[in-house]
């Protein structure tokens, strides 16, 4: 199976809204890898890995926003080495 490893950074209204928590429910239900986090921009970095169908429903579902709340305006995807984390973690 092909592997697929990224690293996305997510522009809107991301932050106070719920969507860090959403899109661990999001990769937890997909059973992907990685974490995601605020960062001081107010934009939110997201560290994913999975086999390569899954991660790209993962980012479709990012691209439409996890949470009612939120919005996201644009995504940035970056193909990264792969992460060691075992499950998906908000930090």
């Amino acid at each position: 199976m092909i592997r697929k490893n990224v690293e996305i950074i997510v522009f809107g209204k991301v932050q106070g809204v719920g969507f860090r928590y959403s899109t661990k429910n999001v990769a937890d239900r997909l059973n992907l890898n990685g974490s995601v986090q605020n960062l001081r921009d107010r934009t939110v970095l997201i560290h994913v890995n999975g086999d390569k169908p899954t991660v790209d429903e993962f980012i479709s579902e990012i691209k439409d926003s996890p949470t009612p709340y939120g919005r996201v305006d644009n995504i940035q995807i970056t193909d990264i080495k792969e992460t060691q984390n075992k499950g998906f973690i908000v930090k």
